[in-house]
This record gives structure tokens, sequence and C-alpha cells, in this order.
């Protein structure tokens, strides 16, 4: 007993021993999960992105070194300052250098495919057309989309950020709102929203001056307003809250993504994040007030299917139908709200983009002006334009391909190697992030010819596939699986836009106009788009005799 007391000592002392060795305990668990923090933090910071450029160098694949968790980011905000501070000359389509100014250097100094860093990731550019096609045709599934989580779900979470199973049933059941047939029906949309522009600009032009119109803006609402119709059709007047506030949010969204590389950076309850966060809760509430009302009438037999909420929900019922009724087979209602969001995103920018560089480029360039104007006057006169005629025009297709050429709406792609994976004779290892510069292919004289820097529509004549020396290099609306499944409807929205302005209006750049394209999520104009309109005479033959000057030329 007394031996037993020596070792343990009193009932005080007893009681004292445990709490401390609880103590030690906690406090060598707490070291341990530090250390084992502070590894894996390393891991990612430093080790691994060393280690996969060692792997990318020894190929012979060079680029810029890792320096720190910021990655390119500090070069890149520099580079964009000094690219920014100058406009390009009128005339000038040489935009690479300015619109995407890390990628430019970082090519020029190491090669096309060459290493830049976002945060401790490497991305490694791919400009050959042939890789191209065969990282978006991903045949074998080892080139996964990037994920950006929260941030893109505030965007859209539709078809486009889907993968797997999941993707091909969306694309099954969305296809089919997109066949040609579909779109004629959306047809009446697309005019009515042109008319509403066309007639308020014949208002502002209708003195004997040309009067400015900064079309950037006015062509954000026009696909704004062919978007809320061609989607929600009598909840119209409902889809342009939407699209004012998507407008905000894809602001908020380029803000925010330059700070992708902090950690946790969109947790944080800045003002930015806050009103983000806001935005998407009253998209979503109006979007799900649109579609409950239209499944609530699909059930009756009132609803329509005229538009692209209509076609997509109708497309999901025949596709339960031919599972045999089974609900699950379809696609849910957050899933429609996804694909709302998406019509938005996708859809309004992009088209937007494309009708405002395509006025600015015919300014530049009068003499095609006349020419996409003749032709689309021997189609129409000065009828509204109908499907099989738009279907026709073979000026405009061109003018419009060449402008998606040189002005590629979205500039770059981006995927990511799920696994180690070969690709033009060099093995990326897993996570190394393929950037497809699509503006930097586009404008690649190797590929279009000593001429790839100029405006020449008749590259298109013969179509896309003869375009170019390494063909098909033309990738404004991607390639293989994934390609934008609103492409024609795209297109046909442009060809209406711009055939219904060519009808009414000449136009000029005013003296005011900066040529400064950059890119901010899309290729935009820095500056905004001021043109000079002129309205033509009604009588189609004194609008041939009064757009031809002697030397042939456009005369305003």
């Amino acid at each position: 007993m007394a031996v037993t007391a020596n070792i343990l000592g009193s009932p005080l002392e007893v009681s004292a021993a445990f709490p401390m060795s609880t103590t030690a305990a906690t406090m060598m668990l707490l070291s341990v999960l530090v250390a084992w923090c502070a590894v894996r933090a390393l891991e990612w910071a430093w080790w691994r992105p060393r280690r996969m450029a060692r792997a990318l160098r020894s190929q012979g694949v060079r680029g810029n070194e890792y320096r720190s968790l910021a990655g390119d980011a500090p070069m890149s905000e520099l580079l964009e300052r000094e690219a920014r501070s100058r406009p390009l000359p009128l005339g000038c389509h040489d935009l690479v250098p300015r619109a995407m100014p890390l990628f430019y250097q970082t090519m020029k100094q190491h090669g096309k495919t060459s290493i830049t860093w976002f945060g401790p990731i490497p991305r490694v550019t791919i400009t050959k057309p042939a890789l191209v096609r065969e990282v978006l045709s991903n045949k074998l599934g080892q080139f996964g989309k990037l994920k950006l989580g929260r941030l893109q779900r505030r965007l859209h979470n539709g078809v486009g950020s889907h993968e797997g199973e999941k993707w091909a049933k969306h694309r099954r059941i969305i296809n089919p709102a997109f066949h040609q047939e579909k779109l004629k029906r959306m047809l009446p949309a697309f005019a009515a929203c042109c008319k509403d522009l066309v007639e308020r600009w014949e208002c502002l032009a209708a003195g004997e001056e040309p009067c400015e119109v900064d079309v950037w803006p006015e062509m954000q609402n026009l696909t704004g307003d062919v978007i809320s119709r061609a989607a929600f059709g009598s909840s119209y007047r409902e889809g342009r809250r939407i699209f004012q506030l998507q407008g905000e949010q894809i602001e908020l969204t380029i803000q925010a993504m330059d700070k992708l590389h902090i950690p946790g950076y969109l947790f944080l309850p800045t003002r930015t994040n806050r009103r983000m966060k806001e935005i998407a809760a009253e998209i979503e509430r109006a979007l799900r007030r649109i579609v409950a009302k239209r499944e609530d009438a699909l059930s009756t037999g009132a609803a329509t299917s005229d538009d692209l909420l209509g076609l997509l929900l109708e497309s999901n019922m025949e596709h339960c139908k031919g599972n045999n009724g089974d609900p699950k087979a379809g696609i849910t209602t957050d899933d429609v709200i996804g694909e709302c969001k998406l019509f938005y995103f996708a859809g309004m920018e992009t088209t937007s983009v494309l009708l405002t560089w395509t006025m600015v480029v015919l300014s530049m360039h009068p003499e095609w002006q006349v020419r996409a104007r003749e032709e689309v006057l021997r189609a129409f006169g000065t009828r509204t334009p109908e499907y099989d005629g738009l279907s026709r025009l073979k000026i405009v297709t061109m003018v419009l391909y060449e402008v998606l050429r040189l002005y590629t709406p979205l500039t770059a792609l981006h995927r990511r190697t799920e696994a180690a994976t070969e690709l033009g004779g060099v093995r990326y290892p897993a996570g190394v992030v393929l950037t497809l510069p699509l503006l930097c292919v586009h404008h690649d004289k190797d590929v279009w010819g000593n001429d790839a820097d100029e405006f020449r529509p008749e590259r298109f004549a013969e179509g896309v596939f003869r375009a170019s020396r390494d063909a098909p290099a033309f990738f404004p609306f991607g390639w293989g699986p994934r390609t934008c499944v609103a492409q024609n409807f795209a297109l046909l929205e442009a060809k209406m836009g711009l055939a219904m302005i060519l009808q009414r209006f000449a136009f000029e750049l005013s003296p005011g106009y900066s040529h400064a394209p950059v890119s901010v999520g899309l290729l935009k104009p820095e500056h905004g788009a001021q043109v000079r309109l002129k309205m033509l005479p009604r009588d189609v033959e004194s609008r041939h005799k009064d757009e031809l000057s002697k030397d042939g030329s456009y005369s305003c």
C-alpha cells in the first residue's frame, strides 16, 4: 500500500495529474495538425507547382518562372495597364497585344506552347488548331472543364458547366429547342426587338445631319430584349429585370475573378461578394416564379411552346414520356432555372459583342458595308427579313464570320488534365490547365496567312473548312461535342439585327471613337462604340444611288 501511495501520490496530486496529461495530448494533437496543414500548404503552394514546372521544362516547354502564390497576376495587371493606355489606330485589327498582353508577351518570348501561372496552377497555351480540336473533342475524357464552383453557379449552372452523364442528358433535352423549325418560331420575337431598335434610331436620325449613337449599350439592350422575348415569351417584362441583374452580376464576377487565387476570397463578407449573393437570390426567385407559372400552364394544356422556356419544358416532358413516364429521366426545376441563366449569360453578351464589332468594322471598311447592304436589299427590299432569305445571305455571313475571327467574343477556353495525358508529343501531369487562346489562334499568320490581321471576308467564300491553311481553325463557338448549342440561334439573331440596320441606315465611326478592344470576360469596346447614323431614303433604287460615291466607297 505504501508503494502504491508513493507512485500515485495523494488524491489531490492524482486528480491534478490527469488534466495535465489531457492538456499535453491536446497540445501535441494541435501541433501535429498545424504541421500537417503546413506541409499540405507547402505542397500546394510551392513543392507541387515547382515539380510540375520541372516536368514540363524537361520536355522542352518553356515559360514564366513560378515565383509566388499570386502567380502571374501582378505581371498581368501591369501589362494590361500598359496595353490599355494606348488605343489602336483606326482600321487596325492586330488586337492580340492589347487584348491578351500576358499571353502575347509570353508566347513571343517563349514560343506558342508556353507556361503562365494562375496562382500555383501552371497554364500551358495550346495554339495548333489540330491540338485545339483534340482537346475540345475530348474523346477519351482526359480534359475536364475548370470548376469555378460558387462563382460559376452565381452566373449559371446550365449545360455548359456539366460533365459526364448529366451533361449528356441536358444536351439531349436542350438540343430539340434549337432545331431549325423551332428557331423559325422565334423569328417574330427577333424581328419585333430589331424593329423597336431601328424605329428608335429613326427618331434620333430624323434630321439632315447624322446623329451619334453608342452602339455598344444599344446592342446590349437589343440582345437582352431578344433573349427576354425568345426565352420567356409573354413573361418578357419579368425577363427584362433578370437581364438587368445578370448584366450587373457579370461585371461583379469579372472583378472577383482577378482575386480567385486568394484562398477563400469568395467567402469574405466584402461589399462585392454580398451584392453578388443578393443578385443571385433575386434572379433565382424571379426565374422560379416564371418557371412555376409555365409548368402550371403546361399541365393544363394552356402553355405556349414558341419560346425557349416552353420548348425546353416540352422537350423535357417528351423525354420523360420516352422513358416510361419516369420524371427522374428528365431535368428538375432547378436544372431548368440553371439553363435559363445560361440563356442570358451566353446568349445576350456574345451576340451583342458580335453586332457591336460588326458595325465598327463595317464603318472602317465601307466598301463591305455597301456590298452587305446591296445583298440585303436584293433579298428583302424594305420587307422584314424572313428565315429562308436570312439563311441565303452569303456576304452577310462572310462578314459575320470574319468579325468573329478577328474579334472573337470569348478570347480563350480552358481545360484541365484529369490525369497524366500526352498531347502533341508532351506528357502533361494531372492538374495542368491547358489554355486555348482562340483569339491568338484566329490571328496566327502560320494558320491564316500573312493577311491574318486584315479584314478579308472573302476568305470564308467557300466556307469555314477552306478558310485557313490548317483547317478547320475557326473556333468562335468551340468545337466537338460541346460546340455551343445556341450557335444557330446567335447567328440568326445577328443576321436579323444587321440586315434590318443595313436596310434603314448608313453608318460611319464618330470622330470621338477610340478603337480599344479589351478582354473583360468577353472582348468588349473599352470606351464604347460611337458611330454616326444617317437614315437612308425609303426608295430602294435611290438607296443604291446614294450609297455609292464616284470612287465606289461609302458616302455618308
